[in-house]
């Protein structure tokens, strides 16, 4: 590799590109990524052949599988997979093939609140309204630092420039947030919100605009709206003054950006990381869209709206405007009865389902590109948990702080030689735009790739033996799935022969395609702007886009109520029972102690949570694993800039150097996340010269958003004391 850049030719990123994309030279280059599998003997992780690594999977699973049950193994799949078109098409292969209901993800220390909001709102978990960015003139963000992390679950290349644009134009954007980020800076105005006090904000907002009667959804809502009257009697109570002193913001600022909000020819409002990763994460989630409706911004041209992908996924399939709707709690963990939600269950309470004795523990783990010791609650707890499995085995590129548990690591080849098409990401982007890229390399011989990592993986643990030819899985799963479709009576392939449909994927003439991109082909062929196998020539597929290397663009965002919505009403649900019924605890916070020190994360824009901090490019310069912290705090405990400080909470204790700034509130104190690379065992020598300390050490695993399993990783209460000689 001699150079990477950005494509200026791209029809959406225009050449845009982020600092970590443009260092996968030096991630293929790394000599720390595992190039063959590691097998664990006499307590250290030794290379190995393929077929041995293969071996020793089968014997660690069969053993438990045969002795404990499929109930008794544990998956666990990282935040890699989310940009990972191997992972998005076959972890759902393994975890079916698993068959245990011992699922978790980095989903639960992530999005998941928003997703299960949407999905009581609207029908699905993809039901994500996003800002229309280029078109908004007003721009709510809470909880969102793009500056750093180029925005999540609203996909657009350069949201900085394009924030600039706002302004530019004569727009607004106001940010809340407990520190001045660096897009704070860049905006309007700053609101130094107290950590883990959105829902009270938005919900005295909401309240706000209905006192003053400016509550409007607008014309393009009528009829298409369930609980506005609920939403204005259960939100009364949370007046402007009644929240101000717990919430640091005072009444008459948060009247006037409600009333902003309503008045501001296009508005948008949007939550992120800091709404999500606290104890009210679902409420917040859904209040955003609460007022981004009240306001009357939601599904117009401008405010808050919804994707439409152009790969086929849940809001595009099935009968438009109605569905089966959205719901939690088909299963329960077994230690603590806590509600599955989206298929999986609380990361943070993976370690008690392992240590604690009965039917049903985990007695072995499968881990798949995720640091769950580093970046997941009451770190400490889980590694000692891992320590005591009768099995692990792990799919990572690296031996880093969770893969060193692990009996067998099996590395995927590099990302260079990995087809790759944003799966995930594009469900939630600001435009309908498809991109795909061929692998820059050829796998070298023997080198298996990720897909057939997975694939295999998947027959071992059906029991088909380490032999299994990952061919044979992939050859179940794309039948399955064209026999779903043709059987689906809306889909643009009802009532036709699956033979015909499985010849035009994987025939000569398609170039003989197969995994990932065969499963992204039919897809892209029975989405809102396919192919249609013949229904529409021009139509987009696998093809059409390797002859578009620089991608195509269907268009900006459109008004899509009511076609989107998929709940059994048809109707956006403004008051579900279950975010209504979450309003007491909600209430109970106004008690809180405003005076309680807490401590918050941060994002960098060179750092992505714990999995690239082996490049040197990335972590080098001044050390970023700081405790930021007020100069009134700092005085009152005595430190000066750089001085050690101990931070403890109920569940652990840190040494961090302080970093004295005034952009953070007084009593709030920030660390970032997924550092603490001082573990023995690992190989990751970059990332242990710039080791810093684990923030998940301090966070509380008993911390959970009772309504969608999320971990609490912001607002954590904690005590500060200078550390002398340190």
């Amino acid at each position: 590799v001699v150079r990477i850049r950005g494509d200026m030719n791209d029809v959406f990123s225009k050449g845009y590109i982020c600092p970590k994309g443009s260092t996968l030279k030096q991630l293929h280059e790394d000599p720390d990524r595992l190039r063959r599998p590691l097998v664990k003997r006499d307590g250290q992780h030794v290379e190995v052949s393929w077929d041995e690594a293969w071996d020793e999977v089968e014997r660690g699973l069969t053993r438990v599988i045969d002795t404990y049950g499929r109930e008794s193994i544990g998956a666990y799949l990282g935040n890699p997979g989310a940009h990972n078109l191997s992972a998005m098409t076959f972890n759902r292969v393994l975890l079916g093939a698993l068959g245990t209901r011992q699922r978790f993800s980095a989903s639960s220390v992530d999005q998941l609140p928003k997703q299960v909001s949407a999905g009581y709102m609207f029908g699905t978990a993809i039901s994500v309204p996003v800002p229309d960015l280029d078109r908004t003139d007003y721009l709510l963000m809470l909880g969102a630092n793009p500056y750093a992390s180029n925005g999540s679950l609203a996909t657009a290349p350069d949201w900085p420039g394009r924030l600039e644009a706002i302004r530019a134009r004569g727009g607004r954007v106001v940010v809340v947030d407990p520190r001045r980020s660096r897009t704070a800076e860049a905006a309007d105005e700053w609101l130094a919100i107290r950590p883990g006090t959105d829902a009270l904000l938005l919900a005295a907002m909401v309240a706000a605009v209905f006192e003053a009667g400016e509550a409007d959804p607008g014309e393009h809502l009528v009829g298409h709206l369930n609980g506005v009257e609920e939403v204005h009697r259960a939100l009364a109570e949370f007046t402007p003054e009644r929240v101000e002193r717990v919430v640091g913001i005072d009444a008459a600022t948060i009247r006037r950006i409600a009333l902003e909000l309503c008045r501001a020819p296009r508005a948008a409002v949007y939550g992120r990381m800091g709404t999500t990763t606290v104890s009210f994460g679902t409420t917040a989630s859904w209040l955003v869209d609460v007022l981004n409706v009240v306001t009357g911004n939601l599904d117009i041209v401008g405010g808050a709206m919804f994707p439409l992908p152009v790969a086929a996924g849940p809001t595009t399939r099935g009968k438009k405007g109605v569905g089966k709707g959205f719901k939690i709690g088909r299963g329960k963990t077994r230690v603590r009865g806590f509600p599955e939600a989206l298929g999986e269950y609380p990361a943070a309470l993976m370690a008690e389902e392992i240590q604690t004795p009965g039917a049903g523990q985990i007695r072995a783990m499968v881990v798949v590109g995720g640091n769950p010791v580093v970046s997941t609650p009451n770190s400490e707890q889980l590694a000692g948990a891992l320590d005591s499995l009768d099995f692990m085995v792990s799919v990572d590129i690296y031996l880093n702080e969770t893969s060193r548990h692990a009996d067998v690591i099996l590395p995927p080849p590099s990302h260079l030689a990995r087809s790759h098409y944003d799966l995930a990401l594009l469900n939630f982007a600001l435009r309908s735009v498809a991109n795909y890229s061929e692998p820059i390399f050829e796998l070298p011989p023997g080198v298996p790739d990720e897909w057939e990592i997975l694939a295999r993986l998947a027959g071992i643990a059906q029991g088909l033996g380490a032999s299994v030819d990952p061919s044979t899985v992939d050859e179940v799963t794309i039948r399955s799935m064209i026999e779903s479709a043709v059987r689906d009576d809306t889909s643009v392939i009802a009532g036709r022969n699956p033979d015909d449909i499985y010849a035009a994927l994987s025939g000569p003439a398609n170039g003989l395609l197969r995994g990932p991109d065969r499963i992204l082909d039919l897809m892209l062929r029975i989405g809102p702007f396919g192919e249609g196998f013949g229904v529409n020539p021009d139509g987009v597929s696998v093809a059409m886009l390797k002859r578009h290397p620089h991608g195509v663009d269907f268009g900006a965002l459109v008004p899509r109520i009511p076609e989107v919505l998929r709940t059994p009403s048809g109707k956006i649900e403004l008051a579900p029972a279950e975010l209504i019924a979450d309003l007491p605890r909600l209430r109970t916070s106004l008690d809180h102690d405003p005076e309680q020190i807490l401590l918050v994360g941060r994002r960098h824009l060179r750092s992505n949570n714990s999995w690239m901090h082996n490049i040197r490019v990335l972590v080098k310069g001044k050390p970023r694993c700081t405790l930021q912290m007020h100069p009134d705090d700092a005085a009152r405990i005595g430190v000066a800039d750089g001085s050690p400080v101990r931070v403890t909470s109920r569940v652990g204790s840190v040494v961090a150097p302080v970093e004295i700034t005034a952009d953070i509130r007084p009593r709030v104190v920030s660390l970032p996340h997924g550092w603490g690379h001082s573990k023995s065992g690992t190989r990751q020598s970059v990332a242990r010269e710039h080791a810093g300390v684990n923030s998940n050490v301090l966070t509380d695993h008993e911390a959970i958003d009772p309504l969608s399993g999320n971990a609490v990783l912001n607002g954590i209460p904690v005590s500060l004391a200078a550390v002398a000689g340190e």
